[in-house]
């Protein structure tokens, strides 16, 4: 339902930009998060970008390096991620929030999600 692709190794200081496409309810009129999980941590919230591109929320470890965005008409949101550093290495997935209230920050309410993808940063 939601299939994330792009991720790899880059050594610190590059970038790389994750896509994740949905189709039909698992993205139309739903807040989009990003989400990264590392070895041995938390799964950890990244970045969410709402459904009309009016709402964006950043980790304040991302925010000013990372960028989300979407193109609705392809089901599809990216997370841009420039001037990566080592302890930016985890599984990146994409979620799709409720189609109603207000977008958040918890993982828990995000109801569909991807099956992750590798994002390794050497030093």
């Amino acid at each position: 339902q939601l299939v994330e692709s792009g991720g790899g190794l880059v050594q610190a200081g590059g970038s790389l930009k994750l896509s994740c496409v949905g189709s039909g309810d698992t993205f139309r009129r739903r807040p989009m998060g990003w989400f990264r999980q590392a070895p041995g941590k938390e799964r950890e919230f990244v970045a969410l970008l709402g459904w009309t591109g009016g709402v964006t929320n950043y980790s304040h470890s991302v925010k000013g390096r990372f960028t989300v965005s979407r193109d609705n008409a392809k089901d599809t949101v990216y997370l841009q991620m420039d001037s990566l550093k080592p302890e930016d290495t985890a599984v990146y997935f994409c979620a799709a929030g409720p189609s109603f209230g207000s977008p958040t920050t918890g993982a828990a309410a995000y109801r569909y999600w991807g099956q992750g993808t590798q994002v390794t940063v050497s030093s």
